[in-house]
């Protein structure tokens, strides 16, 4: 047991979410619970898939079930479905009403050309939208 796996009531949340859709075909070697618990141990922890504990299933059974609940939605499912459940519990519409974005700066490991500050973040890098400058005059391109 580690600190990362679900609880009885967090798994009967969802659960359902990762039943077989399709019966045929062979059984399972491991329980579904205990793949989706050592794939949540790979988020919160950050270790790499080849490093899993011993006791848990092969990383490459764990990884290939994250991958194709990756591809059919499940992981969005599931966030919906407990966003609705938290919300509900304070008392708030299942529902958000909005959603908000924000923009990204990323770091860039050469130095080339263009770069720029992004004075809202104190980072230097590269933005989406990028700076160019022709004749000593600045746009954004």
């Amino acid at each position: 047991m580690y600190p990362s796996d679900l609880t009885d009531s967090q798994w009967a949340a969802i659960e359902r979410y990762f039943q077989r859709s399709d019966p045929r075909g062979a059984i399972s070697k491991h329980s579904k619970r205990v793949i989706v618990n050592a794939i949540i141990y790979v988020i919160r922890t950050g270790v790499q898939w080849r490093m899993l504990p011993k006791d848990m299933p092969p990383w490459q059974t764990v990884y290939n079930h994250f991958y194709r609940l990756q591809q059919r939605g499940v992981w969005d499912q599931v966030l919906v479905a407990l966003t609705k459940i938290v919300r509900t519990q304070a008392g708030r519409n299942p529902n958000p009403s909005y959603a908000l974005i924000d923009a990204q700066s990323v770091k860039t490991q050469y130095r080339g050309e263009e770069h720029g500050f992004d004075g809202g973040k104190k980072n230097k890098g590269k933005k989406a939208s990028r700076l160019h400058r022709h004749n000593g005059k600045s746009f954004i391109r």
